[in-house]
């Protein structure tokens, strides 16, 4: 069997965003469990960890004061607090990741990806998944149950302000089927790998190509 032709490229930040109940996080474990050049970010996190959560692997666990100084030492891609604790995207191990042509996906909202486009635009794929429609969106968070009605109604009436920022993304997919689903995310993601300006090897594979014609 031939061997294959490999160009090196530089990695991307792929993000995926949507409103809770969307199916993102279904798409981002199959997408993770389908491709091998793809790892999760994990970000720090100043709240305690929960039953089952392991440091390194879900959150990095660290103290306010040690978010608050990697925040003044711009070591952070985005950061947020959420309920009274902050959370963030380590810069280092993300810039070591694409430097290696290796790929990172983000689970992240409409503000945390406004926060990576102003640090790495270039670098930046942005996908917002949406549900069929509204009624499918509220059944899909009530067979989760994971919520009370409350919280359910609370998450409806958020998903609309949510859903409001879709023209800030690059791809949209619908998410009527998974599995068509999880086709079309592989098949923009292998067409941004394939972009021009992250195939690093591209000039010299194609200038000595051309010596050979």
């Amino acid at each position: 069997m031939p061997t294959l032709t490999h160009i090196p490229r530089r990695g991307l930040l792929f993000v995926m965003s949507s409103p809770s109940g969307a199916g993102k996080t279904t798409l981002s474990r199959r997408l993770l469990a389908a491709d091998q050049n793809i790892t999760m970010s994990v970000s720090v996190t100043t709240r305690k960890p929960r039953p089952g959560e392991t440091d390194g692997k879900d959150y990095h666990f660290i103290s306010q004061s040690r978010f608050d100084e990697m925040v003044e030492k711009k070591q952070l891609l985005e950061y947020a607090t959420v309920f009274g604790n902050s959370y963030g995207t380590p810069r280092a191990p993300v810039e070591a990741a694409l430097d290696e042509g290796r790929d990172v996906l983000f689970d992240i909202d409409w503000q945390g990806t406004q926060q990576l486009a102003q640090n790495m635009k270039d670098d930046l794929v942005r996908l917002f998944i949406l549900p069929p429609t509204a009624d499918t969106l509220r059944e899909r968070l009530i067979r989760r149950a994971q919520d009370s009605s409350a919280v359910i109604a609370k998450r409806m009436a958020e998903a609309s302000h949510e859903i409001s920022h879709w023209p800030e993304y690059d791809y949209v997919v619908v998410n009527d089927d998974v599995e068509e689903s999880h086709r079309m995310v592989m098949a923009i993601l292998t067409a941004e790998r394939l972009r021009r300006h992250r195939q690093l090897g591209l000039t010299d594979f194609v200038r000595g190509l051309t010596k050979k014609l």
